[in-house]
C-alpha cells in the first residue's frame, strides 16, 4: 500500500490525523504481540499533555472515589497518611506546552515491566516549534542513552522538521549520521550497541515518499537483539480500519 498524505486532501479533512495516529499504534503494538513471547507485552500508551496535575493550591478534592472526608484511603479503607508540604513561592515559572504523545512500548513483563524499546510516532505538534521539536529530541535522546532501542517515524507532512537530523545536531554526532537531503518524511530505527568496549547506535535511515510503500525496519530490543517492525503491513490494518481511503 502506499503511503497517504494524511494532511493534505483528499484524505483530509475527512480522515483526522489524531485518530489514524493512534488506530496504527496499535496496529504495531497488536502485530508485534502476535510474534513476541509472552514475557514481553507491547502497549500503545496514549498521554495527554493537558493532563499534568494541577498545582493542589487550586483543587479541592471532594469526598468519595478514594477519599472520606477529604481524606485519602487506600483501597481497604484505611487512612493514607500523607505529608503535605508547601514550599516557598517559585523563584520563576516559565511558561511550557506539554505535547500529547502517541507511541508503542515494548516492556518485559517479567523484569519489573523494564522498558525495552520504543516506537514513536511524530506528531505535527512535535515539529511546531523550536522548544517542542528539541523537547522531542532529547526524549529521544534520552531513550538512546539508556541503551533503549527506538524507531522514529515521521509521515507528517505539513511541517518539514528533521527531527533525527536535529538529534544528531543536539547529540553533537557525526554530520554523516544524518539522514540525506534533509528529507521531512522518514524513518530511522535506532540500535545502542557495545563491541570491543566501545559503544556505538547503529541507524537505518528509510526516506519516505508520499505514494511509495513503507520499509521493513529492525526493532532492537535492549539485551534481546532485534524483531522485525513491518510498517508496510500495520499501515495498511490501520488504514483499512480507518476507512481510508
Amino acid at each position: 500500500m502506499p503511503l497517504y498524505d494524511h494532511f493534505h486532501r483528499p484524505i483530509f479533512p475527512r480522515h483526522q490525523w489524531p485518530s489514524f495516529h493512534s488506530r496504527w499504534t496499535v496496529a504495531i503494538a497488536d502485530d508485534l504481540n502476535r510474534r513476541l513471547p509472552p514475557q514481553f507485552l507491547a502497549e500503545s500508551p496514549y498521554y495527554r499533555g493537558s493532563a499534568v496535575a494541577a498545582d493542589v493550591a487550586e483543587t479541592h478534592d471532594p469526598p468519595g472515589d478514594g477519599s472520606r472526608n477529604g481524606t485519602p484511603h487506600d483501597g481497604g479503607g484505611a487512612a493514607l497518611a500523607v505529608e503535605v508540604y508547601a514550599p516557598p513561592a517559585a523563584t520563576i515559572s516559565v511558561p511550557a506546552v506539554f505535547p500529547d504523545e502517541c507511541m508503542v512500548e515494548i516492556r518485559d513483563q517479567e523484569a519489573g515491566r523494564r522498558l525495552l524499546a520504543v516506537v514513536e510516532l511524530v506528531s505535527p505538534a512535535n515539529k511546531k516549534e523550536a522548544d517542542e521539536r528539541n523537547r522531542f529530541a532529547g526524549k529521544c535522546l534520552s531513550y538512546l542513552y539508556r541503551g533503549i532501542g527506538l524507531v522514529m517515524i515521521d509521515i507528517v507532512t505539513e511541517r518539514h522538521a528533521n527531527l533525527h537530523n536535529l538529534m544528531v545536531e543536539l547529540a553533537g554526532h557525526d554530520p554523516a549520521s544524518a539522514v540525506a537531503g534533509d528529507p521531512a518524511t522518514y524513518c530511522v530505527a535506532y540500535r545502542p550497541v557495545s563491541r570491543k568496549g566501545e559503544t556505538f547506535i547503529d541507524e537505518w535511515h528509510h526516506p519516505l515518499a508520499v505514494g511509495s510503500p513503507l520499509p521493513t525496519v529492525p526493532l532492537y530490543l535492549k539485551g534481546y537483539g532485534c524483531v522485525r517492525l513491518d510498517l508496510e503491513a500495520t499501515y495498511a490494518e490501520a488504514c483499512e480500519r480507518s476507512r481510508i481511503p
